[in-house]
């Protein structure tokens, strides 16, 4: 994979993946997405625009999944009551958001050629984005590397414990995807401030 850059004479966002690092991708963002959306705080999508706008019946309860707890803090720890009315009001929308965000890169790398189901070695995938889509995927690799991070048990500081492991081991190997997410948000940042 190539660093994401900006294009000289376009100025679009630019990048080239592997049909592996393509699809893995798209993999990561698919799941994100399922975990996102397999809880009743999504605004429905069947009710009326104005209807689905005014509704505040999301939860009042921190998520279970510590994933979701990282993604959806509790915005008053010692207010109970107002932490409660500040989800409810809040986390379906930001939920929304955030599934949006990781479709959107599926979607990108879908646009720019990835099959449905990989099967060809030697594939390429060229992405272009523009500025406002490079961000919803910038904010969508936060996202990402919150929720591998907490599953993982990341913690700062914690290195040289990862790079003790050996290569063969399924942890060491999805604190790489990990990094390898926060290299691609680093790229992007990079591109986007030029």
């Amino acid at each position: 994979m190539s660093a994401f850059q900006r294009h000289r004479r376009s100025k679009l966002i630019i990048a080239n993946f592997t049909g592996f690092e393509a699809d893995l991708l798209r993999s990561l963002a698919g799941q994100l997405v399922e975990l996102l959306r397999n809880e009743a705080a999504v605004p429905r999508d069947d009710v009326d625009p104005f209807e689905a706008l005014m509704d505040f019946s999301g939860p009042e309860e921190e998520p279970d999944d510590p994933v979701l707890a990282r993604l959806f803090p509790t915005a008053y720890p010692d207010d109970e009551e107002a932490a409660a009315e500040f989800r409810r009001f809040t986390e379906g929308r930001l939920r929304d958001g955030k599934a949006a965000a990781a479709i959107a890169i599926i979607d990108g790398l879908e646009e720019a050629g990835l099959p449905p189901e990989l099967d060809e070695d030697g594939l390429m995938i060229d992405v272009e984005l523009d500025e406002a889509t490079a961000e919803t995927w910038m904010r969508s690799f936060t996202d990402l590397r919150l929720a591998l991070a907490t599953r993982l048990g990341v913690e700062e500081g914690d290195e040289a414990y990862w790079y003790s492991l050996p290569d063969d081991d399924p942890r060491a190997q999805a604190h790489d995807i990990y990094e390898w997410v926060g290299w691609l948000q680093e790229t992007l940042v990079g591109a986007l401030s030029r």
